[in-house]
């Protein structure tokens, strides 16, 4: 958790049974005004239904097949390890969510559109990322024993997150940058916008996005100071 002037950001792991638990309690301790969510309108959507997104030919076309298949991949792996742990991608949301209509605090979706970030995505992934995100699919079918150990149920330190982070920029360049920089400028614009309303905030993001968020909305602040 960071704190930063109105604004406090729960890193979550989007499987862990600590976060939901970490969410609820923060939220329902601060009492804040907005709970602001790292979801845009489509997945909001696809995860309250409870249904899998559907995209037809044409889209996948638009998306672009690589990052289709990325998608697809990504969101099989997060659900086999949610079911190891017994929770379900994404409860951490729907426990935010519940628990800010509990108190009537409002509902910020901040994140960029999955429709842009996937194509971002599709045209920028490289074939050596590909081939080496191959490898390591191939690598945890036959070695059962994973280089880097951690607990699922809970979230990652605060080392452990800077290391897998660290080794995502060095492995899939492209991938860190559509995913991490990128939406990183994305959500800090939307939580610096409601952060000058001068409300209570508690943001929901993935563990690895907090050092970059507040990074980002102190950039923010200082050039709207020089400018003003």
């Amino acid at each position: 958790m960071r704190r930063y002037q109105n604004l406090i950001i729960i890193g979550t792991s989007h499987i862990a049974i600590e976060s939901i638990a970490d969410v609820k309690s923060s939220i329902l301790k601060s009492r804040p005004d907005i709970v602001a969510l790292e979801l845009d309108s489509l997945r909001l959507n696809a995860m309250l239904s409870g249904r899998k997104r559907k995209l037809s030919v044409r889209d996948i076309l638009k998306l672009g097949v690589k990052a289709y298949l990325f998608s697809i991949i990504g969101a099989w792996i997060e659900e086999r390890l949610g079911k190891l742990v017994g929770t379900k991608p994404g409860d951490e949301m729907k426990i935010a969510i519940e628990t800010a209509r509990e108190i009537n605090a409002k509902i910020a979706l901040i994140d960029q559109n999955i429709n842009v970030t996937l194509a971002k995505l599709s045209k920028s992934i490289t074939s050596k990322e590909k081939l080496r995100f191959l490898l390591e699919i191939i690598k945890a079918i036959f070695i059962r024993k994973p280089v880097i150990q951690f607990d699922l149920r809970k979230v990652p330190s605060r080392e452990l997150i800077k290391t897998l982070v660290k080794k995502l920029e060095k492995d899939y360049p492209s991938v860190y940058r559509i995913l991490i920089t990128e939406r990183n400028a994305y959500m800090s614009k939307s939580l610096y916008k409601l952060m000058l309303l001068n409300k209570t905030i508690i943001a929901v993001v993935g563990a690895g996005h907090e050092d970059g968020l507040i990074e980002q909305i102190k950039c923010l602040q200082q050039k709207n100071q020089s400018i003003s």
